[in-house]
């Protein structure tokens, strides 16, 4: 889809290995997802809750990690189980499935029933059967970030038996606008340290739109007041869905969400945050099917996942009722995540630009266009329409690089919540039918 230089069609992800397989071999960041009560009792309902996709059927966990979906497999009746795991946490798993044989061991269930094998997915060294079902969570920031849902789909379509199911089969990404001051001017803050002139004699201040490009660049991961988002996610709620049943790799590696929104509060649009929710069907095809669902929304219960937010450099006026409209641009890169380009516009008029055209940040055009070259006549018509154009509407465009983020926890969620109201976020609601104009608002 894309023209623009990626690494879509060369996604190497081998010199981010060592420090990523290093980083899961280590019990702590093992503990940190099992501790994640969400995450866990989700999958543990969704397989047991499908015994018919499990008892007595071949499975495959990619990705075992600690081996917890291979056990709860095991408990699902599980006739044998693959797990297949790339780091050195193989080695604890096959130290706690060896444990099952000793005498009176706890884990006697597990006995015979558990072959950890230590590789990629990818590696041809797998020797493995054709599964009924397989089993994982490759799941990162944002669904996509860590690239790990394209080794689950390289598991479908090299392991998985025709009519076979997938745990989960199905993601779905959701985008909304937001509104949060405080994280914008605390952003500000960091850059502006550039600002200074004299900082010990030096002169920093030639690096400070360096800096400013730099810390906003960066997600935003962390949870917040879901109270701050000025519109519904994309798509009237529908969101962007991904069908681990379907997908391409292709499909995968580039691809652009569409957003529309239709805004609930006159208020400034910091940018745009996003999550997921997973979907587990089971087997779709019979009545003892229980689907689980797991969502990591701001309204939901919290999960390690959380949620991240995109902010734009320079805030966005919009009203109440006013149409917001744009995409969200994803192509991988070889840091096992995904550059990702944003760009919205508010206001019925002007055209958004083309997603798979060479990105170009929306600032750094505007500098270009004032910059201090001589213009023909012919150019200077151009700017002036331009921006006579730029009056109608709005635009913000920025780009990201998803797996350089950085994190804040300011919000923990209380009980003072309830008592939250939309002007204490500076958003402000339309007039109500009963105003004095007759209950007719004025929005442009």
């Amino acid at each position: 889809m894309s023209t623009q230089p990626s690494f879509a069609d060369n996604p190497s992800n081998e010199s981010r290995d060592p420090a990523y397989f290093g980083y899961y071999a280590m019990l702590q960041h093992q503990q940190n997802m099992l501790q994640d009560t969400v995450r866990t009792s989700t999958y543990r309902n969704a397989i047991l809750l499908n015994t018919e996709c499990f008892e007595d059927k071949l499975v495959m966990d990619v990705g075992a990690g600690s081996g917890i979906l291979s056990y709860f497999a095991v408990q699902a009746g599980a006739k044998k189980v693959y797990a297949v795991e790339a780091s050195d946490m193989a080695l604890k798993m096959k130290k706690l499935v060896k444990a099952a044989s000793l005498p009176n061991a706890k884990n006697e269930f597990l006995k015979d029933r558990v072959e950890v094998i230590q590789a990629k997915i990818e590696d041809p060294s797998v020797k493995a059967p054709k599964v009924d079902t397989i089993i994982s969570e490759p799941i990162g920031v944002l669904l996509v970030h860590e690239r790990m849902i394209e080794s689950f789909i390289y598991a479908r379509d090299t392991f998985l038996k025709p009519g076979g199911h997938l745990f989960p089969n199905k993601g779905t990404m959701y985008l909304a606008p937001f509104t949060d001051a405080l994280l914008f001017t605390e952003t500000m803050g960091k850059a502006r340290f550039w600002e200074q002139t004299t900082f010990h004699g030096v002169d920093l201040s030639p690096l400070y739109p360096d800096a400013k490009a730099e810390m906003f660049g960066m997600p935003v991961v962390g949870h917040f007041d879901p109270k701050s988002l000025l519109a519904t996610p994309t798509s009237d709620a529908e969101g962007y869905e991904m069908d681990f049943s379907t997908i391409t790799m292709k499909a995968l590696r580039d691809f652009v969400v569409p957003i529309s929104w239709r805004a609930q509060y006159t208020g400034l649009m910091h940018g745009v945050a996003g999550w997921f929710d997973l979907l587990f069907s089971g087997n779709a095809e019979s009545e003892a099917s229980q689907p689980v669902e797991m969502s990591t929304g701001p309204s939901a219960e919290k999960t390690h996942w959380q949620q991240v937010r995109f902010m734009f450099r320079e805030p966005l006026a919009v009203n109440a009722g006013q149409t917001i409209r744009g995409w969200m641009h994803c192509v991988v890169n070889d840091m096992r995540s995904y550059t990702v380009d944003i760009e919205v516009i508010v206001g019925q008029y002007g055209e958004l630009s083309d997603p798979s055209q060479p990105f170009e940040p929306l600032l750094e055009q505007q500098a270009k266009r004032q910059g201090h070259h001589e213009r023909t006549p012919e150019e200077a018509q151009d700017d002036e329409e331009e921006e006579e154009d730029d009056l109608q509407f709005s635009r913000r465009r920025g780009r990201w690089e998803l797996h350089e983020q950085s994190y804040n926890y300011s919000y923990t969620g209380s009980a003072n919540d309830m008592l939250t109201k939309p002007e204490h976020l500076c958003m402000y609601e339309p007039e109500s039918v009963d105003d004095a104009y007759g209950g007719i608002t004025y929005t442009v």
